[in-house]
C-alpha cells in the first residue's frame, strides 16, 4: 500500500481512496478480505475510528461488506462500480474542465485532440 496524506482532504476519505484504489488495480480482489480498522490504523499511525469511518464510507457505497464475527470483505462487482465512478469524477474533474480553459483559450477540438495525442507519447 503507497499511501501520502495529503492534508487537503480529511484522513478517513484518503484511506477509503486508498482502498478503492487497491481494488481497481486488483490489489484487493472482490470477495478477499480487506485489513481490519485496527490494522489499518496501526499502518497508517492514525485512530481506530477515523480508519473505522474510511471503511464505513465504502461499506456504505456497496464496495465492502461485513461477515460476522470474520471481518471485511470486497463486495462482488466492487471493481466495476469503482470504475464508473472514477470515470465520472474524470470528467467532472478533468474533461470538463479542460474543454472550458480551451474555449477561454480559442482552441478549437482539433486543436485539444492534438495536443491529447501528442500528451500520449509523452
Amino acid at each position: 500500500m503507497g499511501f501520502m496524506m495529503d492534508d487537503s482532504r480529511p484522513i478517513f476519505v484518503q484511506i477509503a481512496e486508498q482502498i478503492e484504489d487497491d481494488i481497481i488495480e486488483s490489489r484487493m480482489p472482490e470477495e478477499s478480505q480487506v485489513p481490519s480498522t485496527n490494522q489499518f490504523a496501526a499502518f497508517y499511525q492514525i485512530n481506530p475510528a477515523t480508519a473505522a469511518k474510511g471503511v464505513n464510507l465504502l461499506v456504505d457505497q456497496g464496495i465492502l461488506y461485513k461477515k460476522r464475527g470474520i471481518g471485511m470483505f470486497v463486495a462482488e462487482g466492487a471493481r466495476i462500480k469503482l470504475m464508473e465512478k472514477r470515470k465520472e469524477l474524470f470528467y467532472e474533474q478533468y474533461v470538463v474542465t479542460m474543454v472550458r480553459e480551451a474555449e477561454k483559450l480559442g482552441i478549437t477540438v482539433e486543436q485539444l485532440t492534438e495536443m491529447v495525442r501528442r500528451g500520449e507519447k509523452a
